[in-house]
């Protein structure tokens, strides 16, 4: 299957709806980047694509990307410096914990949607949505090879 449409135009927009829903409440940035295969560690790919996508610009340091292989069932969750400073240790395996229970039952939308959920109330929490804030980063699915 086609990395491009491993995800249906329904998913993609629920997907989407809740970034945005998650960014309202923060000033921080998630993004989901989906590709099919990850011949490495997914964290190193993660951290790889994280500058990449120029997560790594954001003005507080508090961008997270959701990295996952679809083909290779291999996925990965990366946060910025700001955000490692202040989340407890546990906190990435956690929401990758809550990911896997869904994932195990091919029910990939949901288990991204409740991750998106997950880090957008830590972010909301840490760091607050400013009055002046801006969308630093876009909300669309990153899709590589």
């Amino acid at each position: 299957m086609s990395v491009k449409n491993f995800f249906t135009k329904e998913q993609k927009e629920e997907i989407m709806q809740a970034i945005r829903d998650a960014e309202k409440e923060t000033s921080g940035e998630i993004r989901l980047h989906i590709e099919s295969k990850c011949k490495k560690d997914p964290l190193e790919k993660a951290v790889q694509l994280f500058g990449k996508l120029k997560m790594n610009k954001t003005l507080q340091r508090n961008g997270t990307l959701i990295y996952l292989a679809v083909n290779d069932k291999k996925f990965a969750i990366f946060g910025d410096g700001g955000i490692n400073r202040i989340v407890p240790d546990n906190y990435w395996q956690d929401v990758r914990d809550v990911m896997q229970k869904y994932f195990e039952k091919n029910e990939f939308t949901k288990g991204i949607v409740k991750a998106i959920t997950m880090i957008g109330e830590k972010l909301k929490e840490f760091f607050p949505y400013q009055e002046n804030d801006v969308n630093e980063l876009s909300d669309e699915i990153s899709i590589g090879e």
